[in-house]
């Protein structure tokens, strides 16, 4: 869902590739305490946090900033009395941030969506709630696109005995009416969005300038609004236009720096979508996809992806763990329980990787983390009188040096955790010990995997190519400059040839001479500045091992019986551990079935039969899937004088993408072999 502030997508430009990096804090009392001091404290971090923030041509206009706490529940109790509305306890009635088009009739059809929503998962409507605002401070540009913004109030229905029973409710209720709403596809429907709709946490955010939110909402200067968390975030834009939604916190998260690998997660996501179970959600699963809107941004989109986990049973600590693990291939050091969490875990999820320092809550626990590498600061300190504050940076807040009992930072792959119903702070090594010894995973691990370096060298006999090097070389798009500068600096040295600063080749769509499929495509680089990884001083943090075969089941959580899983330990294979692979059923007793799948077809049948090619190659790869093949090898190797390839990338997106559609293409690995 892009938003009436992005421009359209026009020439080179595309509103998809933006990007944001940014400030980040929060303070809490660690006992649960709530106040409205702690709202005032949020709130200075924030100001404190407008160095990293972004301002327009309209000086504002901001990139955009929020506030998320607690709910307040004595302040709405006695707000929506004066409306004649009496709300149940605490924990049995969620509160929904909502901001609704300006214009009436594309409002009123998005509160009736909402609504109706209510009314089919089971809930009670209890009314709706104007929140009080004050824009005078507002940039004009921002006025143009300021949302109206009400609160809806839901209370719990029959059969919904716990918090976290509606917690999911109010969830599906969301989704449901978003997906509603926007397959109306009303003008002016993109305005429409729902920043929280939970039973413990209210947002509070926008288009705004760090010092602008707690004179915006009015609620924020009440005294009677009290919480005891402040989880507070500014913006800054890197490659994109500022929006009222893509402000931070998001529901469960607030974000400093990028993801660099967000298509791939959102993909295999989406891959997932037709394969994947969640005893806890049920059939409401079904109700969720898409799970992400296209146009959402990198946060946004890890957003959308923790929510999902913790709806389905995971902790919000466990799923911080599942996103962003810490580098635990090579680390010798590590406990191996804590190296087979991960080692269990890993091909359920990839990680969201990127320099960036998350802070997280789900209105019980707040806490933070820091990616493998550490290139984004996060700060934190403990004082006698039971606060925390964490930051983007120090010196967010002022607090008396003899206050201060602890003070430090979070280090690369590390997790900062407050539980404010036990009172306590658990520290990264608690924290995931207790997770990694909840199960067997060791012992799980032991008896489903496989590596493909512990098997035997393939004995089969294989037949060699009859076609001349040279000819396969030209049939493959080969240049004299390809072996000279590149190829044979790799097989000599075992490294990556050094070339000039930058590759000045003209664009493929460019040029006068007929260019191969891959030239047309390029490496997807980071929108921040980040510090390039250097894989030999840096080799703890990078990890070259893939798994091949079915996926495990995503929400799984008490899954003790996942799918065998192949591992390699890299991604290129050599002539042997092909074979090895194309016999795999020999060599594994039958664990995995390979299938081989024939990407050449005859000259004589023409450019155009590639198409019907493609086709014919995605039907035979679901019928292979089907028929319980758990590896596909898409090969070209039978190209002759009378046989062309077809482009390896072309024939494996095509398949890819096919079995994503059938909702098949987590149960097989697939496995490319190309000349």
């Amino acid at each position: 869902m892009t938003s009436p502030a992005l421009p359209a997508q026009q020439g080179l430009y595309d509103p998809a590739n933006e990007h944001d990096a940014c400030g980040v804090g929060f303070i809490a009392h660690i006992k649960g305490a709530k106040s409205h001091t702690i709202i005032e404290q949020g709130l200075q971090i924030l100001r404190n946090l407008t160095h990293r923030g972004a301002v327009g041509a309209d000086p504002r206009a901001g990139d955009g900033a929020g506030i998320l706490i607690q709910i307040p529940d004595q302040f709405f109790r006695e707000e929506l009395a004066g409306q004649g509305i009496k709300l149940p306890p605490p924990g049995e009635y969620g509160v929904g941030m909502v901001f609704l088009p300006q214009e009436p009739a594309s409002r009123l059809a998005c509160e009736y969506e909402i609504e109706r929503a209510i009314k089919d998962e089971g809930q009670v409507l209890l009314g709706w709630r104007d929140v009080p605002r004050d824009g005078s401070s507002l940039g004009e540009s921002v006025k143009k696109i300021e949302p109206v913004i009400r609160q809806v109030f839901i209370g719990r229905g029959p059969g919904v005995t716990v918090t976290d029973a509606l917690e999911r409710k109010l969830y599906i209720i969301r989704k449901v009416s978003g997906h509603a709403i926007q397959a109306l596809k009303l003008e002016h429907g993109k305005e429409f969005y729902v920043p929280s709709m939970s039973a413990r946490t209210v947002l509070y955010k926008g288009m705004l300038l760090a010092g602008q939110v707690g004179s915006y909402y009015k609620d924020l200067q009440d005294a009677r609004v009290v919480s005891a968390l402040a989880l507070v975030h500014q913006r800054f834009s890197t490659n994109t236009f500022p929006t009222w939604d893509l402000a931070h916190p998001f529901r469960m998260i607030a974000h400093n720096g990028e993801i660099n690998t967000l298509r791939g997660n959102v993909n295999w996501i989406r891959a997932r979508q037709g394969a994947i179970s969640s005893p806890i959600l049920g059939r409401d699963l079904d109700k969720l996809w898409p799970l992400i809107y296209d146009g959402q941004s990198d946060s946004a989109s890890f957003d959308n992806a923790l929510e999902l986990l913790t709806m389905s049973g995971y902790s919000i600590a466990h799923a911080m763990m599942l996103l962003i693990p810490e580098a635990w291939e090579k680390h010798t050091h590590m406990d191996p329980s804590r190296r087979a969490f991960y080692e269990y875990h890993a091909p359920m999820m990839e990680p969201w990787d990127g320099p960036a320092a998350v802070a997280f809550t789900d209105g019980r626990q707040i806490g933070a983390t820091l990616d493998r590498n550490g290139l984004r600061p996060a700060s934190y300190l403990v004082t006698s009188d039971d606060m925390v504050v964490m930051a983007s940076e120090t010196g967010v807040l002022p607090v008396p040096e003899e206050k201060i009992i602890k003070k430090w930072r979070l280090q690369p792959g590390k997790m900062f955790l407050i539980d404010l119903e036990a009172g306590r702070i658990i520290d990264d090594k608690e924290l995931k010990d207790t997770l990694a010894n909840a199960k067997p995973y060791k012992a799980w691990i032991d008896r489903i995997r496989i590596k493909l370096d512990d098997l035997p060298v393939s004995t089969k006999v294989v037949d060699q190519s009859k076609v001349p090097l040279l000819d396969r070389q030209q049939a493959f798009g080969y240049t004299q400059e390809d072996l000279k500068f590149i190829l044979s600096p790799m097989a000599q040295q075992g490294e990556e040839a050094i070339g000039s600063m930058g590759n000045d080749l003209p664009l493929a769509v460019l040029s006068h001479k007929n260019k191969t499929l891959y030239h047309y495509f390029k490496q997807l680089f980071a929108q921040v500045t980040n510090p390039p990884i250097d894989p030999i001083r840096e080799e703890l943090v990078t990890s070259l091992v893939s798994f091949i075969g079915p996926k495990p089941n995503l929400l799984g959580v008490d899954e003790s019986n996942p799918p065998m899983r192949l591992e390699v330990s890299q991604p290129v294979l050599d002539f042997n551990q092909m074979e090895t692979i194309r016999h795999i059923d020999y060599y594994t007793g039958g664990k995995f079935k390979s299938f081989e799948i024939d990407i050449t077809y005859p000259v004589a049948w023409g450019n155009q039969a590639i198409e019907a090619r493609l086709a014919s190659l995605c039907a035979q790869a679901e019928d292979a899937v089907r028929s319980g093949y758990s590896i596909l090898v898409v090969s070209d190797r039978k190209l002759d004088a009378t046989h062309v390839a077809i482009p390896a990338l072309l024939a494996l997106s095509a398949i890819h993408q096919h079995l994503v559609v059938k909702g098949l293409r987590t149960a097989a690995g697939l496995v490319v072999e190309t000349g």
